[in-house]
């Protein structure tokens, strides 16, 4: 079993250690994801590939149980989908088409809810829209108290989530605080996204690497076999239908007016900079008054 173990992580090893918007590491059972794609860790089609890239390698190694994702940026997890992403669409088709069931965006929270490892984040920093949406697609995810916020504020965009967002927060959260989290669009901090059940908990930052490594040794620990019986009892909802909606809608918006005047002048003020991305919803709703 020792031996098996060294084998199968060398051979994956070798196979992901070619990217360029992340770094893996294997160790015990636990494979550790590195979000590295400067300057805000936008979720980018590179990053796209390479998520899809690395978890489907990971899918067949037997001998990694847990995968934990963090963030090399200290304020930011991810920031949101590239605002240019939607010029890169053809290039991206071949992966958008792995997922007949759900768009490009959507294929990355689908692959990661569908993963047989558990998927626990880190979340250290700001994370907003397409990088919320991965949050919420993961098993689990524990937040530093003083220094992560989570939201989704497609709405100051001019459109509706388009990677999961509405299907998941309402399966996480319920109908009643899904609609207020879609429609104000607020960053909100760690300790209320967990009082809503939109991730596992809150702890102190000083106790969040500890407390995940914790949370990952305990299950790196279980065979197989275990995780994958308790990942198939409790397994992700089926929102195949509502996936197809919540497409339907971002593409009627997003192709309107509005939006690319939004994410033009969004660009003009900052947006996708440190800078800009500190207080984004700020930033957002004093562009919407000049429009």
């Amino acid at each position: 079993m020792q031996t098996y173990w060294l084998t199968a992580n060398l051979g994956t090893l070798m196979n992901l250690d070619q990217y360029t918007t992340l770094r893996v590491a294997i160790d015990a059972g636990v494979a550790r994801i590195t979000l590295d794609n400067p300057p805000v860790n936008v979720l980018s089609g590179t990053l796209i590939r390479e998520l899809h890239d690395a978890l489907g390698t990971l899918q067949d190694d037997r001998s990694v149980r847990v995968i934990v994702f963090s963030s090399a940026n200290p304020e930011f997890f991810i920031a949101h989908v590239d605002i240019h992403i939607l010029d890169e669409m053809e290039e991206l088709q071949e992966i958008a088409d792995r997922n007949p069931d759900a768009n490009l965006f959507q294929g990355v929270g689908e692959l990661l809810r569908h993963q047989p490892q558990v998927t626990i984040v880190k979340l250290a920093s700001k994370v907003r829209a397409g990088g919320a949406e991965f949050v919420t697609a993961a098993d689990m995810t524990f937040a530093a108290r003083e220094t992560a916020g989570i939201g989704q504020p497609e709405v100051l965009m001019g459109i509706v989530p388009g990677g999961g967002g509405t299907q998941y927060l309402r399966d996480r959260v319920g109908r009643n605080r899904a609609l207020e989290l879609l429609l104000t669009g607020d960053l909100v901090d760690a300790d209320t996204a967990a009082a809503y059940g939109w991730i596992n908990r809150a702890v102190p930052a000083a106790e969040l690497d500890a407390f995940v490594d914790g949370v990952a040794e305990k299950i790196a620990a279980l065979s197989p076999e275990l995780i994958a019986a308790a990942k198939r009892l409790v397994p992700p909802a089926d929102l195949t239908d509502g996936l197809r909606a919540e497409n339907d809608a971002w593409a009627e918006l997003v192709s309107g007016d509005l939006p690319p005047r939004l994410m033009t002048g969004a660009l003009e003020r900052g947006v996708q900079t440190p800078a800009g991305e500190r207080d984004l919803e700020s930033v957002m709703r004093s562009l919407a008054a000049t429009l």
